[in-house]
């Protein structure tokens, strides 16, 4: 339906450029004898034809000394010769397309252009242009090309429009006011992502409109991903739009009885997709509305709108019959409806031809329907996994696409049955089935009897094992799209996709593929043309060389390598084929990479990376060849030169580069440089030295630790505003003397990590106007003095590390009364004295607690039950997620477009009594530490009540009192510190039935009695008890012999004439033990060594398997 309106709209916008007296013609002026192009025009063209990158020969024919109203995609008035119509759109997802950069400036000579169609192309993060200079303008397209930032205003001044797409670009903000100036707009189409706001009134104004689309639709629903959306009002009344044939609207509005008065007014309305009107369910006027117009419907989308059952039947009860509608296209994606819905959409499929229903619960019964125009069905993110029909799946002869990903499929829902028609799924082209349970055979069986004519198949995010049948090979010749990445694939990638001659793109990565490279190319060498323009094995255990006959690929467009277990050379000889080729991954491999110094590549690529490949001393001199690069990663690739001037030239259209990991030397040069891309630079673990440039200021991500620069002042202080600086991390450098006091000029920071410097004097002032930073870390410097209550005004902190310096003074109180964020607090090291006052229980979101080796004092606050976070008994790992940027769409706005970011929250924490770096600990720890004070007083019982905790270390104060006798209830505690205090009193018994504890210090303390025996406190030797003399046990090698006569004269005096029941009670009960187990006991009992061996090897046992366990989890969630 959508194809057929565009057909219509382009058949209206030309017959009204005609009525308006302009001559278009649909040949080029050669053709009929017209005069030459002018030369001003053409000389335009060229230049804006520089700024491109033509991979695949779209603007061939621009070429000097030529006609350009002879090129294609250039149509010229046929009596003034002026160009008229610049037509580059191209295929984004497949080919061909342009990209590169957009010199607009050169199509200013072109002022009688009036079509200009630049969508679907590769610009990834560009601004759209403002096109000032072409007020002739009648068709402007830009949609799906990769356009970044906000919709500008002076787009509004083409006041010749007619039609206008944005939709499918990463633009953000509101809307301008100025779309309304438009007057003459029919088509005007801004759907997207990451549009906020309300929608202006104005465009409510544009009376001729015929096509209007707003906001995140077309069905696409992004979940928690997008925090932006359109809201407010539907600014809309009776009488505005009259016209309108198409409405699309996607946003959390506010849906009134008026605006169903006013979609009820358009009457020519066929096509109404509504996304995210999650009260559209609840809002009887909207549903009776959309029932009344649904007979002059052709395609109906109402999306994440909360949808039941019961909604959908009133929306078609007043239709009675198939004959009574028109729908062509249905989609209520991402409703709650059943299966009954499906059963009473069947009543009405006669011209339905596709239906989408994904994030549903529908499942399939027996008795499958027929819908005998359908060519495309989504039941994906559905209720399929008890539906035992797919091996008899037969819902329409003329079904040309079939989504069922995310359905919890197994192979048994695939059995043939002796009923089964044989190709009964002829007609299906596309067929997913991703992110299913799939394991082995079935499915390529039931692929291969079904359908003779598929060609795109995705089966990744499965679990697919062994090697694929050669059955399959055999009958999918027809397939040119195949994705089997993420299953468990095994043994050799099999020769027989040589053979496959349509196959375009081929993705069997992370699998357990082995062998030497795959053979299948030269296997391929008789096919008509080369197979594959993309081509991933990403981690994979494939080894070997990789051959020189890998030329044979020479459509080439991506080539994935990454991760497998490659070696040997790669040479110019591999690589000098590929003139399409512009995305490269060859990292993580034992690699060398050895091109001639002068060598030029054919290609030039977009994205490289290269980590840990061999690239030579020297830096690789053939990247200067490399003009469109805006992803490198060449770090841990050897190179220890330094960085030749050139290369920065290249951060202008870099948005990642990584080149960590090196010896690279020398300074960086201070050179006048403009960042657009607002780069993630990642430079650590380097040698590089002196002050860091200005430029780098233009970056949204600077890791620059574990180098040699000294200099932070000239950085800060040098009257250049960070507008879009997310991350600076300048750890483990030599920079000396006092922190600068010019922090306004960084002040959008999010990060700043400045530990383990030489860094002296007080913490400035200025720090407090970082009122975004989310993580403050000065660890390991020589600050000193208190800290600054302007800090206070740093109230989205979530990790704040003063560690190991000199600062004194008191723990501010408004450390918990503004900074309540907080997950990780560590002040360990310093001179911080008094008390721990009340408003440190403020931060109920803290997980990592650290106050350690300072000179605190008084008692352990009892409100310490108000750390809520550490009640839980296990972290929230997406509610944290969500609260750092990177994982929030207000990163694309003001920092990063490209939404990259290699920093990661890492701390040294004390941990089973040595320190240890911890990357992520937010994700992963939750621990106490308030070791080496002064406390006094007792331990408060409200600390049994942290569920959570981790890691627990009280040692070295003067607490007193018993052990909690309900300690135990810290069930997931792994490491436990109580020594060098005066705690008295037994051990609780409750401390053996901690089934995780692995460290436990209770030394020199005033403890008594017998240590507990049982799980875990077998296992500890005599250091973790020493220095309690009244303590005894085994641990200890010392008996307890004069402990149990006491008890037992106690027992016999309250026993008194019982004494001989439970005398012979005893004994019998002994004999019993001793001649029904002593046989299988008897050596670990009497040998004490043997036993705690014993132990100590099931302790083991438990933690290699729990630590096993963790690891599988982390590499499936990878």
């Amino acid at each position: 339906m959508s194809a057929y309106f565009l057909k219509s709209f382009y058949l209206l916008l030309l017959l009204s450029l005609l009525t308006s007296g302009i001559s278009v013609t649909l040949k080029n002026s050669s053709e009929s004898g017209e005069a030459k192009c002018i030369e001003r025009e053409r000389q335009a063209l060229l230049s804006f034809k520089k700024s491109l990158i033509d991979d695949f020969g779209m603007l061939s024919t621009w070429t000097n000394n030529t006609d350009c109203c002879k090129w294609k995609r250039i149509q010229c008035n046929s009596h003034t010769a002026h160009v008229q119509l610049l037509d580059l759109h191209g295929n984004h997802s497949y080919t061909p397309f342009l990209r590169g950069a957009i010199n607009i400036t050169s199509l200013i000579h072109l002022q009688y252009i009036e079509h200009l169609d630049l969508s679907n192309n590769l610009f990834f993060g560009i601004g759209i242009p403002d096109f000032m200079g072409l007020a002739n303008l009648r068709y402007l397209g830009l949609s799906n090309s990769d356009f970044a930032g906000r919709i500008p205003s002076k787009i509004g001044n083409l006041s010749q429009l007619r039609y206008l797409n944005l939709r499918d670009n990463y633009l953000w903000g509101q809307i301008p006011i100025q779309i309304g100036n438009l007057k003459l707009l029919q088509y005007l189409d801004l759907g997207g992502f990451f549009l906020s706001g309300k929608i202006p009134s104005q465009i409510g104004n544009l009376s001729k409109l015929l096509y209007l689309s707003l906001g995140c639709n077309y069905g696409r629903n992004m979940g928690h991903n997008v925090s932006n959306s359109l809201s407010g009002a539907i600014p809309f009344h009776i009488g505005n739009l009259p016209f309108l044939r198409t409405l699309r609207l996607g946003g959390n509005f506010d849906i009134k009885a008026k605006d169903a008065q006013w979609l009820s007014s358009l009457h020519s309305l066929t096509v109404l997709e509504l996304t995210s009107l999650h009260n559209l369910g609840s809002s009887r006027q909207w549903l009776q509305t959309i029932s009344k117009i649904l007979q002059n419907l052709t395609e109906l989308r109402l999306v994440e709108c909360n949808l039941l059952d019961n909604d959908i039947q009133s929306l078609f009860q007043s239709h009675s019959s198939n004959n009574s509608l028109s729908l062509t296209l249905l989609d209520f994606s991402s409703n709650m409806l059943t299966s009954s819905s499906l059963q009473l959409l069947f009543n009405f499929s006669l011209n339905l031809q596709e239906l989408y229903l994904p994030h549903n619960y529908i499942s399939l019964s027996p008795l499958c329907l027929n819908f005998p125009s359908l060519t495309i069905l989504d039941l994906s993110y559905g209720d399929l996994a008890s539906s035992t029909v797919l091996g008899n799946f037969n819902i329409s002869s003329k079904l040309q696409e079939l989504h069922l990903q995310s359905n919890g499929l197994i192979d048994s829902s695939f059995l043939i049955s002796s009923t089964s028609i044989r190709n009964s799924l002829s007609s299906l082209l596309h067929i997913d089935l991703s992110n299913n349970l799939l394991r082995s055979y079935p499915i390529f069986h039931w692929l291969s009897n079904f359908t003779t004519n598929l060609r795109t198949l995705h089966l990744d995010f499965n679990f697919l094992e062994g090697s694929l049948p050669d059955e399959f090979g055999k009958s999918m010749n027809s397939l040119e799209y195949l994705f089997l990445s993420n299953n468990k694939l095994q043994g050799n990638v099999p020769s027989f996709f040589g053979n496959m001659c349509q196959l375009q793109v081929l993705d069997l990565s992370y699998n357990k593929l082995n062998g030497e490279f795959p053979n299948f190319i030269q296997n391929s060498s008789w096919c008509s043309r080369p197979i594959f323009r993309d081509l991933e094995l990403s981690y994979n255990q494939i080894t070997g060389k990789i051959p020189e006959r890998i030329t044979l690929l020479s459509e080439l467009e991506t080539l994935l390598l990454d991760g497998n277990s490659l070696e040997g050379d790669v040479t110019e000889s591999h690589l000098s084929n590929f003139s399409k080729l512009y995305l490269l991954s060859l990292s993580y491999n034992s690699l060398s990479l050895k091109f001639d110094s002068s060598w030029i590549p054919p290609f030039r690529l977009t994205y490289l990376a290269l980590a840990s490949c061999k690239l030579g001393k020297a830096f690789p001199n053939w990247l200067q060849t490399q003009s469109s690069l805006i992803y490198l990663d060449i770090s841990d690739s050897g190179i220890s030169d330094s960085v030749p001037e050139w290369f920065w030239n290249k951060l202008q259209t870099i948005y990642v580069l990584n080149m960590a990991q090196n010896n690279i030397i020398g300074s960086i040069p201070d050179m006048q440089l403009k960042l657009p891309s607002r780069p993630s630079i990642n430079l650590n673990s380097n040698k590089f030295e002196g002050k860091v440039p200005l430029f780098f200021l233009q970056a949204s991500e600077l890791l620059l630790s574990s180098n040699n620069f000294s200099d932070l002042f000239s950085f800060l202080c040098g009257n250049v505003t960070a507008a879009n600086l997310a991350t600076l991390d300048l750890s483990d450098n030599q920079i000396k003397g006092q922190l600068p006091d010019c922090w306004k000029s960084v002040d959008r920071l999010l990060f700043l990590d400045l530990s383990n410097n030489e860094l002296t004097g007080k913490v400035p002032i200025s720090m407090g106007n970082l009122v975004t930073l989310e993580a403050l870390v000065l660890r390991n410097n020589s600050l000193m003095g208190e800290l600054p209550s302007s800090l206070k005004n740093c109230n989205k902190l979530i990790m704040l590390d003063v560690s190991e310096n000199m600062l004194s003074g008191p723990i501010p109180s408004w450390v918990g009364e503004s900074m309540q964020q907080l997950i990780i607090l560590i002040m360990r090291g310093n001179h911080f004295s008094g008390n721990l006052t009340l408003p440190l229980c403020y931060l109920k979101r803290i997980q990592l607690f650290d106050l350690s080796i300072n000179n605190l004092s008084g008692g352990i606050p009892t409100c310490l039950n108000n750390f809520t976070a550490l009640s839980a008994s296990n972290i929230n790992k997406t509610e944290t997620e969500n609260r750092v940027h990177w994982y929030n769409n207000t990163y694309y706005e003001i920092y990063s477009i490209s939404g990259y970011s290699y920093y990661t929250l890492h701390i040294t924490w004390m941990w089973k009594g040595a320190g240890r770096n911890f990357a992520n600990p937010e994700l992963t720890l939750c621990s106490i530490d308030l070791s080496c004070n002064n406390l006094t007083g007792k331990m408060p019982r409200e600390i049994t009540y942290m569920l959570g905790l981790v890691s627990l270390n009280l040692s070295r104060n003067n607490l007193s009192g018993e052990i909690l006798s309900d300690i135990g209830n810290l069930s997931l505690l792994e490491s436990l510190d109580l020594s060098r205090n005066q705690f008295c009193g037994r051990i609780p018994s409750s401390l053996s039935q901690m089934n995780f504890l692995q460290n436990l210090d209770l030394s020199h303390n005033s403890l008594s009695g017998r240590i507990p025996l049982g799980r875990h406190m077998d296992t500890f030797d005599a250091s973790c008890f020493e220095g309690n003399i009244d303590l005894c046990g085994e641990q200890l090698n010392m008996s307890c012999a004069g402990y149990q006569t006491s008890v037992k004269s106690q027992e016999a005096t309250v026993h008194g004439e019982d004494f001989v029941f439970y005398e012979a009670l005893y004994m019998s009960s002994g004999i019993g033990y001793f001649t029904g187990f002593w046989g299988l006991l008897g050596p670990l009992l009497l040998s004490q060594p043997w036993r705690i061996a014993y132990l100590r090897f099931l302790n083991r046992l438990i933690d290699y398997l729990f630590l096993m366990v963790e690891v599988n989890i982390a590499k499936f969630q990878n």
